[in-house]
């Protein structure tokens, strides 16, 4: 399981995944909004999202995690 975590803190703008969703290397899962920027997440290996751990207008702190990957 691989763990993808807020590297900012902000306020979740968009979920572009949900859980059982594929995918890739690179791809971009979250947009965090900070100081009236979006700053993508994106995960860094391919795999299944087992759980996302945020919602839409939820803040999150640098370093929490946000999303998990089989």
């Amino acid at each position: 399981m691989k763990q993808v975590a807020a590297n900012m803190a902000g306020t979740v703008f968009k979920v572009l995944v949900k859980a059982g969703d594929q995918v890739s290397a690179g791809q971009d899962v979250i947009v965090l909004e900070s100081m009236k920027m979006e700053v993508p997440i994106a995960v860094q290996e391919a795999g299944r999202v087992s759980e996302v751990k945020v919602r839409e207008g939820d803040f999150v702190n640098d370093g929490d995690i946000i999303l998990v990957v089989e």
